[in-house]
This record gives C-alpha cells, structure tokens and sequence, in this order.
C-alpha cells in the first residue's frame, strides 16, 4: 500500500501545539508501518463530500483525515475534532478532466448574500446620496471554458473563476488548486501562463507534475519524520513542476537559476545538489555560496532535505568558496598568509605618502586597487595598460595610469617581500594549480546567490568546474546583489548564455510585500553579457496586509511605535523567532535591541552566529547584509533615516561617477533584500528626514 502525505496535512499540523504534533507524529509513524493495526480507530466521514474519507483518532480531540483506498492511504488534514470534520465536509479529491491530475478540491457552494437595510428612524436626518459605484471589470469573461480547464481549474469552480474581478481575485486563488491559482494570478497580471502537462489516459494521476507538488509518497518511516519534522518547510518535499525541470535539466554548459527573492532558487540549487549526487553514484558535489554563515545555512537545510543518508552526504561538501579555496591552497600550496584588506590600504597610504608626483586620493586608488588590479590580478603594466575599466566615466590618460601602476606595483613588491597574499590571490593561484593538473576534487558544483560572487571567486570555481560541461550550476538574484560590482562572466570562461532561466512563481512573500518591495528595483534587470532577468511577469501566491511605511519625529517615537507593533504580533499569536527587525548596520543596532527590550521578549543577535542558529523564543535582531537566507512571518525594517540608506559615508568615498551609481543601486538592493525577509507583515520605519527610498514603497 502506497502512504502519502499532502501539503495540506503539513500545514494544519504546523499550527497545533507542540505536544499535540507530537501525538499526531506518533499516530503517523504507526500508520505507515501498519494501517490495518487493530489500535487505529478509523471513523468513515459519512457526510463527506468525498467517500474515501476518513478520521483516525490521535486522542480524544485531534483527528487525522485521512483519504483511504485499497492500494493507499493519503494523510490529508489534522485538526481538533468539529473543525477536521468541517474541513473535509467541504473537500475532495478528484482527478482533473482535462489535465489528469490528483486534486484536492474545495466543494464550490452557493452562498447568496442577502443584504438587509435598517428601517430609517423618524428623528434620524436625511441619509447622505452616495455615488453609485462602477462595478470592476471581470478578469477572465474572455476566456473559453475550455483553455480555463486547460490550466487546471476544476469544472464546478468555472463561473466563480469567471465572476471574478480584481477584488476578488484573491479569496477565489486562495481555494483553488496551486496550478489553477498560479495561471489566473499570471493572466490576471499581463502573462500567459504555461498550461499543465496532460496525462496519458490510464496513467496513475498522483504521478502528474503538478499532483507531486501537493501529494509525495513516503517511502520510508525516516522520510515521514523528516517531512513532519519541519511541516513550515514544505520544499523538503513538494516541489514545483517548472522548479523539478530545472533541477533535472540536462545541461550541456553551465548554467543560471534567477528569480527576484522568495522565488525558490535556493530551494532549486538543494534538489540540484541532491539529484546529481542520486543520478551520478560515483560523484563529488561542492554547495557552496559567498559566506561561511551562508553555507552553514544551507548545511541546515540539506541535512533537512536528505536525512540520514550516508551515501548521499559523504560526498557532497557544504562550504563557502573561500574556505574551499584555502583548503586547497593548503593542500596544494602550504599555508597562505593573508593579508586584510584593511592593512592593504595602510600599505597603500605609505605608498602614496612617498610618490607625491600625482593628484589622485588614496580613497581612488585603492578602490581601483582592489576593483581593478587586484580583482583582475593585473601583474604587469601591459595587462594594467590594457586592462577594460568596466562601466568607469572618469577618462584617464596612459601618463595618468603609468604613475598609478608605479604606486601597484611597490604596493604588490611590498606584499610579495612579506609572502603575504590577498583573498583573490589565493583564489587565483589555487585556479592555477588546478590547471596543471587533470585531478578534481568535485565532480559538480552547484552555488548558491551567485550574484555576489566575485571576480577572483569566478575564475577559481571556472577552474574547479572544466572538466565536463555540466559541472557548474548556479542560482542568485541580479536584484540582491549587494557585495560585488558587475563584471563578465563570459570574459571569465563561464558563458550562461542560451541556459539562463528565472523563476517567477513567489511562495515566500505576500502579494501585497513583494509589489512593494519591487518598486525599489527596475522590472528587468540584466548582467554585463545581457543575460536578463525579467521580473516583470513574477506572481504571488498568497495575500496579505499592505506594508506600513511610517516615519516618525524622533527615534524614542520610532522605537516606541515599533514596540509595539511586534507587540501586537506577539498577541496575535505570532512566536517570537517569527518576528525580526533589520537596521542598516551596527551604528543603529542600538535601536533595534531598544525596540525588543520593551516588549519584554529576549532577542538575539545574527552577526556573529548566523542564521542556522536556534532563536526559539528570541526575536532576531541584525544588520541588513546578514538578513540574506532569512525568513520571518514579520519583519521591522526599522532607522532608514537619510543619510542612513544609502549610508552617507559610502557616498562621501566615491571618486567616480559610476561609482555613485553603484552605491546607489546596491543600497537599494540591500533594502529590498531586507523588506522580503517578510512573509505576511512588513513595517519600514525611519526618522524624519527619512531615506529618500521610502518614497519608491508606497
């Protein structure tokens, strides 16, 4: 007997007590080893809409419904007893006629709204004449019945489709099956959605793309428990028809996963990791993305993903591509001695200091240092000479740049005296070694936010990946890059051309966040070789509460209002680790600890522990750089102050006009990479005068 378990028994056995999901996990685990045991009580559902219904008695309360037939059984829903019984009153499951896919289907009943007007009172004055209001237009009138079945909607649910208008939209999505949903919102918006893969007559309809989205088969007791382990992370174990294309691609170079945030890329690059190493027995993989906090982010999420598969983890590494850098310089190497980027600048400054025959700052100098001669690793004036200033409008004469390279080279003769080596050396003569050899350590790597991979990072993973086509595998977000300035990656070896696909499908962010959040960025965005990200066509799933922009007098009144917005989560229901508040960076960390510490609750800290940490019962507190891979049912992103963002002092070191640019676009995407930490609620706050970005939210 095949055991499945539906998206939806995820859900509702999230939102039980913990005690409670203890006792349901309990009752799962024996239905799967043995349904017919003669301890579980099966009740059948009557009344239900559907016959295969059934209850099974958790306790005296909580009850599973659960969909029973002689070759399965399928975990649907846990709920205390009158409203389990209610939910499935309402619900069944169904193969779509046309598609051939398992549904879950809400039963669509008629419900006539009957509006009664009050009787006027004699003494009441004359009631005030409003305008007639002009009735929206209906969205899909146009449509045949015949295409709307074509994208999964089911029969009895075609005439509400129909009626509905932009203020309905999304009480009709929110009961319809994913697919269904997810083509109406792109129609709804200017697209035209990819129609459902159509079943073969005969063919098993819980093996359909999008019937594996909502409905896996449990294969084993380890797999359920991992699946009930974490139920708020459902991509562990239903993933998405265009998501599963991608992961399974047949790629003949490397390739690029985009999509703005909350749209599955890193969920793509986990599948990816964990097919290749199914798929290639033998193989090595590296996961690795720009930061060690990152990366053990993702060590989280894989463990969550594979469970306690011995084969498959033994031989997929999770690192940073620092740290696989260096391991490998000292492997091939010896140990490096690296110098910080910090101490780089003092030596420049000495320099500089000694050749007093120019007129350039040491600000310009060493940002064209580690922008241009030390990203490039540029060692002679001929490659310097020729060397493309990428995107540069300051025009600089061959004399100009002879006595610049003059002040490089005693910077490199000076770190060269010492056998000190800068971060992008070490990549560099790692890249190097690697191509005196045939050996690699891995047969496959796939990074994570790509976008902020630098260009010395590039070259080494160009390196590390050159023995098959198919060895490089990346995801990242054009929109997110905060930490590197653009360059190109064809220039580099790494041509994503003709394999460069986004995502467009938003699970993580509400409707109502992610529009806000999008003002911030253009609606395409594209890399120096013109690969283009268009975000333009990318949809929510879900609705939620408009984002509150609010500027205040003073911080104490800022701090004040926050506090007690997170209190009013807090009494709503929401846990404290669901809730956290992003500053710009540590100056105003002040405030936001301020914040916490009045409504009671612990707070902790993400700088220094990273977001694999356990914050139960803290509210997480950090700077926005750090709230990359993060998610929060609510999200404060509090002291945008002018000045703040984009941060004064970055604006008052630039040296070119380009540069200006850059800091501009990369405060905007470290905005928008904080208000999309939010799930369902999002307040941005500051102090009047407040950021000029602020304007672009509302």
């Amino acid at each position: 007997m095949e055991f499945r378990i539906a998206d939806t028994f995820t859900d509702s056995l999230s939102k039980l007590t913990g005690q409670e999901q203890k006792n349901v996990k309990t009752t799962a685990f024996d239905l799967q080893l043995n349904p017919a045991s003669q301890g579980m009580r099966f009740h059948k559902l009557d009344r239900a809409k559907d016959p295969n219904f059934w209850s099974v008695s958790v306790n005296m309360d909580i009850r599973l419904i659960v969909h029973r037939t002689d070759k399965s059984l399928l975990l649907c829903y846990v709920d205390h007893h009158d409203a389990a019984y209610t939910w499935a009153s309402r619900r069944k499951i169904e193969n779509h006629p046309k598609t051939g896919a398992a549904q879950l289907v809400e039963v669509r009943e008629r419900v006539e709204e009957v509006i009664a007007y009050p009787k006027p009172s004699p003494t009441a004055p004359s009631p005030t004449i409003q305008p007639i209001a002009v009735p929206k237009p209906l969205l899909f009138v146009s449509i045949s019945d015949d295409d709307l079945l074509s994208y999964g909607i089911p029969i009895e649910w075609l005439e509400t489709v129909r009626q509905s208008t932009e203020d309905s939209l999304f009480k009709v999505v929110d009961r319809l099956p994913q697919e269904a949903a997810e083509a109406l919102l792109e129609l709804a918006t200017g697209g035209t959605p990819q129609k459902p893969t159509i079943l073969p007559a005969n063919t098993d309809p819980f093996n359909h793309p999008d019937a594996q989205r909502r409905f896996r088969v449990m294969t084993n007791l380890e797999e359920l428990e991992q699946a009930l382990a974490f139920p708020w992370e459902k991509w562990t174990v239903f993933l998405h028809p265009a998501q599963r294309a991608l992961v399974e691609r047949n790629y003949k170079g490397a390739a690029r996963v985009s999509g703005s945030a909350g749209t599955g890329k890193t969920i793509v690059a986990l599948h990816r990791t964990v097919f290749l190493a199914r798929n290639n027995p033998r193989s090595r993989i590296l996961l690795s993305t720009f930061s060690d906090t990152l990366a053990s982010a993702l060590q989280v999420k894989l463990k969550r993903l594979i469970g306690n598969d011995p084969d498959i983890l033994d031989r997929i590494q999770v690192r940073s591509i620092r740290a696989i850098a260096q391991d490998l310089y000292v492997e091939r190497l010896g140990q490096p001695t690296i110098v910080e980027p910090a101490d780089v600048r003092s030596i420049l400054q000495a320099v500089v200091a000694q050749s007093p025959a120019h007129t350039f700052s040491t600000s310009f100098l060493f940002n064209e240092w580690t922008e241009v001669v030390d990203a490039w690793q540029l060692g002679t004036w001929e490659a310097y000479r020729e060397v493309p200033r990428l995107g540069r409008k300051t025009r600089m004469g061959i004399a100009q740049r002879e006595k610049m390279w003059s002040i490089f080279a005693q910077v490199q003769t000076q770190l060269d005296h010492h056998q000190q080596i800068t971060v992008a050396t070490l990549f560099s003569k790692v890249a190097e070694d690697l191509a005196k050899s045939d050996d690699r350590p891995f047969d496959f790597i796939v990074v994570d936010e790509a976008q902020d991979v630098g260009i010395a990072e590039l070259r080494f993973l160009a390196a590390l990946g050159d023995r098959r086509p198919d060895s490089l595998f990346f995801t990242g977000d054009l929109g997110q890059r905060i930490f590197q300035q653009p360059f190109s990656w064809k220039a580099l070896g790494v041509d994503i051309r003709g394999r460069s696909q986004t995502l467009t499908i938003n699970y993580r962010t509400s409707h109502q966040i992610r529009t806000a959040a999008d003002r911030l960025l253009p609606s395409s965005l594209a890399d120096v070789d013109g690969n283009t990200e268009n975000r333009r066509n990318t949809i929510s799933v879900f609705n939620g509460p408009v984002p509150s922009v609010q500027i205040y007098q003073d911080s104490k009144q800022e701090i004040n209002a926050v506090a007690q917005w997170i209190k009013h989560h807090l009494t709503a229901g929401l846990q404290p680790e669901q809730i956290g508040v992003f500053v710009r960076d540590q100056a105003q960390m002040s405030r936001a600890i301020e914040v916490v510490s009045q409504t009671g609750v612990p707070h902790v800290s993400l700088d220094n522990l990273g977001p694999d940490l356990n914050g139960d019962g803290c509210i997480a507190v950090c700077t926005m750089h750090l709230a990359k891979g993060l998610e929060f049912a609510a999200v404060a992103v509090m002291a945008c102050d002018d000045e703040v963002i984009p941060l004064q002092s970055r604006i008052e070191a630039i040296t070119d006009e380009s540069d200006l640019n850059e800091v501009y676009t990369t405060e905007r995407h470290l905005l928008y990479v904080a208000c999309t930490r939010a799930r369902d609620s999002l307040l941005i706050s500051g102090v009047e005068p407040a950021s000029e970005f602020l304007d672009d939210l509302t």
